[in-house]
């Protein structure tokens, strides 16, 4: 190389990163547009630069509230996407007749598929319904249709009623060709059979909360559910996550709301929320989670940083996990 190349190399500046290049338009002004979107670019450079570790074993999740429109469905899809964009294997099964994760994730669901119904009923195996999310190779859903209404019903006779996800789910995971990382369970908005079958096959319970103050008369009334299931069908369930939704940074309520609830389980509710956002909204009608409908946008990063503290939390929940079992 001579003098004149090693001049124009060094000439040649760095190339700047997102956030550098929106603050450098906009400048530092804090109040600014400018200064919201280099933060959302900055939050998007640290997600993709981060290391979400692995747990030592499969965590099996259900994310549950037995009150409707607090988020519970979008939480499901988006953490699981967010994990297995970040190299995690996740299965989510679809245990809510309405079918909404499903249909996020992109996995056909009509009557005539191949669906969680046929698990519960005996007719067929996990590994032979379940599909792949086409946006993202490493997350498996196990789809719900409406049919899964009426399985309460059919199945309520039976001596294992409650059994029913549990035997299907350990009889997968048995194979060990059939390694995941996450297993998350979407239940439905209500107390029944479903979501009995949903907690009963799982050791961990994923509680989304709005940011309202009605959603904490019914964290009350979900905690006395899920201690009824510890004492007579599960007794190593354990609430290890709680993560408040829909939170508004600039209302004194959604602060007020988050405070109470941390304040009270400090250990278990996420320092990140997840704010209210359209991108959030309109993914699933794109058959979409946000995370690859608006990866670079607030309410991505918002799960990736939920999903990033979930899974640093894997050694301490698996061993509070082994400590109720007495191992």
């Amino acid at each position: 190389m001579t003098s004149n190349d090693s001049q124009e190399s060094s000439a040649i500046p760095a190339m700047e990163s997102a956030s550098e290049t929106v603050r450098r338009i906009f400048g530092n002004d804090g109040s600014s547009l400018g200064a919201e979107i280099a933060d959302e670019a900055s939050r998007y450079e640290r997600l993709n630069a981060a290391l979400f570790p692995l747990p030592s074993r499969t965590r099996c999740l259900a994310v549950a509230n037995q009150k409707g429109g607090v988020g519970k469905t979008t939480t499901t899809v988006n953490i699981a996407a967010a994990l297995a964009s970040h190299g995690a294997h996740v299965l989510v099964i679809d245990m809510d007749p309405q079918g909404n994760a499903s249909t996020a994730c992109g996995v056909p669901h009509g009557t005539s598929d191949p669906s969680v119904y046929d698990v519960l009923e005996g007719r067929m195996t996990i590994g032979e319904v379940l599909k792949t999310c086409p946006d993202i190779p490493g997350l498996d859903v196990v789809p719900a249709s409406i049919e899964l209404s009426g399985a309460e019903l059919e199945v309520a006779d039976l001596p294992n009623r409650n059994n029913l996800l549990k035997e299907a789910v350990e009889s997968f995971l048995q194979d060990p060709n059939n390694h995941y990382d996450y297993v998350l369970v979407d239940c439905p908005p209500s107390l029944g059979l479903l979501v009995i079958n949903s907690m009963c096959a799982v050791s961990e319970m994923l509680i989304p909360i709005q940011a309202e103050y009605y959603a904490l008369e019914g964290l009350g009334q979900l905690i006395n559910t899920i201690g009824l299931v510890q004492e007579h069908y599960n007794p190593n369930l354990t609430v290890s996550t709680m993560l408040v939704t829909m939170f508004d940074k600039r209302t004194l309520l959604s602060r007020e709301v988050f405070s109470e609830v941390k304040s009270h389980y400090p250990s278990i509710v996420l320092d990140t929320t997840i704010p209210r956002t359209v991108k959030i909204s309109e993914a699933p009608s794109f058959g979409k989670t946000v995370i690859s409908y608006d990866p670079r946008g607030m309410g991505a990063s918002a799960y990736g940083e939920a999903a990033l503290e979930i899974a640093r939390r894997s050694p301490s929940v698996l061993a509070a996990i082994d400590a109720k079992r007495g191992e």
